[in-house]
């Protein structure tokens, strides 16, 4: 067996001596893992890092083994994310909520392309923190917990929608939430595609979409927590929004 591929390095382990296993995210076959021989190496190894992006050859014996990944460096993104504690959180964000989401070898190519996409924006901080909002929202959607927020639940009107039932997902005017009001999550307008996309408004959208990841779609995934390092990243746009 063999393919070709190009990929999202999501994490590294060590196997054996000097060799590693990688755990990769491809557009045509999905999140992978293989062997990279002399993974360690000094020639190697820098190559290697979360977030780098490669050129893959994978093969096995049988297509359920693990087998074995050559490669060529495509381009690194951590001299990006090194530089900055924002851009070095947001990737590590990104690569682990795919580590925690994604099963083994089921593409997802429209995912794929919007991750590899929003790890290009790493470098460029006044565009980043929102595109990172969308793309959490793709990824919700994508595993099949999408929000709706285009008409309110209650009462079937397209404006003045401020809030989000944490039960459907969906939309609440001020006026259809009546006595549940304390129970709603924001919907900050940025959510809406609206608005000037302030740091602030950001990290209170992202809030109401880490509800629904920890409510709905950890439970899916063996009830595990989720990634600490997506806490980690709301606290660094909280901190910058107040700088």
């Amino acid at each position: 067996m063999e393919w070709r591929d190009t990929g999202i390095l999501l994490a590294t382990r060590r196997h054996g001596e000097t060799s590693l296993i990688l755990d990769v995210f491809t557009p045509t076959h999905g999140r992978h893992a293989g062997i990279v021989r002399g993974g360690t190496s000094r020639k190697m190894a820098p190559h290697l890092q979360p977030g780098a992006q490669l050129d893959l050859r994978w093969r096995a014996r049988l297509e359920d083994h693990i087998g074995a990944f050559t490669f060529e460096p495509q381009r690194s993104r951590a001299a990006n994310a090194l530089g900055d504690r924002l851009a070095l959180a947001g990737l590590n964000a990104v690569v682990a909520l795919l580590r925690f989401c994604l099963p083994e070898r089921v593409p997802h190519g429209a995912l794929y392309t919007l991750s590899e996409q929003l790890l290009d924006l790493l470098g460029q901080p006044d565009l980043w923190p929102l595109a990172y909002l969308r793309w959490e929202q793709a990824l919700l959607e994508e595993m099949g917990f999408a929000l709706d927020l285009t008409v309110c639940a209650v009462t079937g009107r397209t404006e003045g929608l401020v809030y989000v039932s944490p039960k459907s997902g969906r939309a609440v005017t001020a006026e259809g939430a009546g006595n549940w009001i304390h129970h709603l999550l924001p919907l900050p307008p940025v959510l809406l595609g609206q608005g000037s996309s302030e740091d602030a408004e950001i990290a209170e959208a992202l809030v109401t979409t880490g509800y629904f990841m920890e409510h709905r779609l950890a439970p899916q995934m063996g009830d595990k927590p989720l990634p600490e390092a997506r806490a980690r990243l709301l606290d660094r746009i909280r901190a910058r929004a107040k700088a």
